[in-house]
């Protein structure tokens, strides 16, 4: 059986107007990976996910993507950015609408046909089939985020990578949404990218803490010491029920 890494990161480093951002990261991601990257505002995060995407370029170190440079492959990837709810909002669309715009590439031309039946099956992998005619408008902030997940489904990427997923939705349609990404997982690999805590759930199975520095654990695998690195304070584990949530100590 082929195991070899769809991403592959080697002693990466970055820097900003002369800040460093990432120093010396090294990482792979495998077909059957979940991956949560955790971090504060400010860590990298972002910028880790942009030369995963080829939007930026390493000062240091390589990063292949599916075997070759990011930039090559960057139309096989899904990617839901970060705020990507509010930007949908007031737009006159409807959930088929916005879904069906996953076939235009950035620059608004089309890159591919989506067909009706393509765009039902992607609405059927968030449960959001029923609510093809709705504007969009009208949804909660965790329907209009399943909707953006199909969105970048309907392509059929081979790797879908999400930015702050759970921001602005209640616990109860984040819980859900775990759920729906863990059926994802079991076609293709998943990465979320976030500064809030609750992300680290039964769910994934690989936790990279970043921080400038980037240290990968397994799930279950994370301590205390781990998040005092990262987070630069010292925290506490509430275990309520799973995904289980992680505070700031006060």
């Amino acid at each position: 059986m082929n195991n070899e890494p769809i991403i592959e990161i080697k002693n990466l480093s970055f820097t900003y107007k002369k800040q460093l951002v990432l120093e010396a990261v090294n990482f792979s991601v495998y077909k059957e990976d979940f991956v949560a990257i955790i971090g504060p505002n400010g860590g990298g995060k972002t910028t880790l996910v942009k030369l995963i995407l080829g939007l930026l370029k390493p000062k240091e170190g390589f990063i292949h993507v599916f075997g070759s440079f990011p930039e090559k492959v960057r139309g096989v990837i899904g990617y839901v950015p970060q705020k990507s709810t509010e930007r949908y909002r007031d737009f006159p669309i409807n959930v088929h609408e916005v879904v069906e715009m996953g076939g235009l590439s950035g620059n608004g031309l089309r890159k591919h046909s989506v067909s009706e039946a393509r765009v039902h099956e992607a609405l059927a992998s968030v449960s959001m089939q029923s609510f093809r005619t709705t504007q969009i408008g009208e949804l909660s902030g965790g329907q209009l985020q399943r909707v953006l997940i199909a969105r970048a489904l309907v392509s059929d990427p081979k790797l879908l990578i999400m930015d702050e997923p759970t921001a602005s939705i209640d616990a109860e349609m984040e819980y859900g949404l775990y759920d729906i990404l863990r059926e994802l997982n079991k076609k293709i690999p998943l990465i979320i990218v976030t500064h809030d805590l609750t992300a680290i759930s039964d769910k994934v199975n690989k936790i990279g803490c970043l921080n400038k520095q980037f240290y990968c654990h397994k799930a279950g695998e994370l301590t205390e010491e781990d998040i005092l690195k990262t987070y630069n304070c010292p925290v506490e584990f509430l275990g309520h029920g799973l995904p289980h949530k992680v505070l700031k100590k006060h």
